[in-house]
């Protein structure tokens, strides 16, 4: 197999430009202005997936976008948000690449943006650290620029892609992708295809290019525990009146010991040991500790998983919001009536949704919880002491892994080793999850993801931004994986 792969790595190398970075590099640097523009004019649509009229603005405007790059493009209609669909067919290509990337973004909290508004995009900083900000500057609409810019330079120095060029770019990603599935019965001859790249996520914070073979899952799930029917004064019922913040509190900590590890019975059990091979691809990610701590401003990582590429692993458990009563100038001294803790579960490869959320009920009811689907009644209040209930907050998403032995596979690392002079970094796994796994068994191809933003481009936060130097190596990237 190892012999097999160096064969390919070496004919790929003779048979690529050598110049492909240099000729994007070049020309990019002449049209700067020209791609910012256009990467500007994209963001500027505001684009929260329940914001109908301007998700539908989004879609006719990418569309255009396709168009003018000589794509057949047209709008796919589903059940919820759009899709957009180019075809660029190649004379003698004999393979397709379908190239995914998602066009909405994570709802937004202007006031706690540093500009009025997060689609009026703002530059900030200089030199190598300029960097855009505004919303889906980095997730995920730089790399829809990204790669027709790099379509763009091919074209000026007749540089043709070596493979037919399909793209989908969807409108609810960031809602769950729920509409995605059901589409392809309705559009599977469009979408077959030999390979598919996902443009999405944040590459390795050296600044490599990156190539992550999967995507961890996730299921999102709402705890609560519940106290008295409504708040009581804490005055005259602390000591005596159990508190539902306190014992969720007491709850959450039972889940998780001092180092970081899911103490949930089984939790961990269907993950295998990490084999040779595993352990070599992990260790072979350049160690960027430090610099990431210092980033996030954390001291140290959990002891449990102290290098990030074996923590990325195993399922988590991980608490992503509490809610109880009132803060701040609106607290009150009253004993409240329920307090909520929403998770999420991240799984890999080896762990169903169905099997890690049974584990987390069984732990509940072990710590003496009576579980309830809705706001228990009067009988139940007086039956049992610990009430909490269990919302699944919306479908799991499984997680994928494309084995890094394919192919396809080989030929992406292949393609990035030939232009760039050096291997990308390889990344068995990563950590955030792409909501298209049920898409992928039933398309039935291998699907690998390309990340091309800076790591520290607060996705999902506030001042979500784009570094553009990372931007505009991403279009060489790009251009590699066009002339694979």
């Amino acid at each position: 197999m190892r012999v097999a792969a160096a064969v390919l790595l070496s004919v790929a190398l003779v048979s690529q430009p050598a110049d492909l970075r240099s000729t994007v590099t070049t020309w990019t640097d002449a049209h700067r202005q020209a791609v910012l523009d256009e990467l500007i004019a994209l963001l500027s649509i505001p684009n929260v997936a329940r914001d109908k009229p301007n998700i539908r603005r989004n879609a006719e405007h990418i569309r255009g976008m396709l168009a003018r790059r000589g794509f057949t493009a047209e709008i796919l209609e589903t059940t919820g948000n759009p899709l957009v669909y180019g075809s660029l067919v190649v004379p003698g290509a004999t393979r397709t690449v379908l190239y995914y990337c998602h066009y909405d973004g994570q709802p937004v909290d202007p006031p706690r943006w540093r500009q009025p508004d997060p689609f009026t995009p703002v530059m900030r900083g200089e030199g190598a650290d300029a960097r855009i900000y505004a919303r889906s500057s980095s997730d995920d609409k730089a790399p829809i620029v990204a790669l027709l810019t790099a379509l763009d330079a091919m074209k000026s120095a007749h540089l043709s892609p070596s493979s037919n060029v399909k793209v989908i770019f969807e409108g609810e990603e960031e809602a769950g992708s729920v509409s995605l599935v059901p589409a392809i019965a309705r559009y599977r001859d469009r979408l077959k295809a030999d390979l598919m790249i996902i443009l999405d996520g944040p590459g390795h914070s050296s600044g490599r290019p990156t190539v992550a073979f999967g995507a961890r899952g996730i299921a999102t799930v709402n705890v609560t525990v519940y106290g008295p029917k409504t708040g009581v004064h804490s005055g005259n019922y602390g000591n005596w009146i159990p508190n539902p913040a306190m014992r969720l509190a007491q709850l959450l900590a039972s889940m998780k010991s001092d180092d970081g590890r899911v103490t949930i019975a089984g939790y961990y059990d269907a993950v295998p040991p990490l084999s040779a091979e595993d352990r070599a691809m992990l260790d072979g990610v350049p160690e960027d500790t430090d610099r990431m701590l210092k980033t996030f401003g954390v001291a140290e990582p959990e002891k449990a998983f102290p290098k990030l590429q074996y923590a990325l692993q195993y399922p988590t458990l991980n608490v992503r919001g509490l809610v109880s009563a009132y803060v701040g100038a609106g607290a009150r001294t009253i004993i409240p009536d329920r307090a909520t803790a929403a998770l999420d579960l991240r799984l890999v490869k080896e762990t169903a949704a169905d099997l890690l959320l049974a584990k987390l009920r069984a732990h509940i009811e072990k710590q003496g919880y009576h579980l309830v689907d809705a706001d228990p009644d009067d009988a139940t209040r007086a039956k049992f002491s610990r009430i909490a209930g269990i919302e699944i907050d919306s479908p799991p998403t499984e997680a994928f892994r494309t084995p890094a032995s394919d192919p396809q596979a080989r030929a992406v690392v292949a393609a990035i080793t030939r232009t760039f002079g050096q291997p990308p970094v390889q990344l068995r796994t990563l950590g955030g999850t792409v909501p298209i796994t049920p898409f992928i068994k039933a398309m039935g191809f291998p699907a690998l993801i390309v990340p091309t933003v800076n790591f520290d481009n607060n996705q999902h936060e506030e001042n979500e931004n784009l570094r553009l130097t990372t931007f505009f190596d991403s279009i060489s990237v790009i251009a590699a994986l066009l002339r694979m």
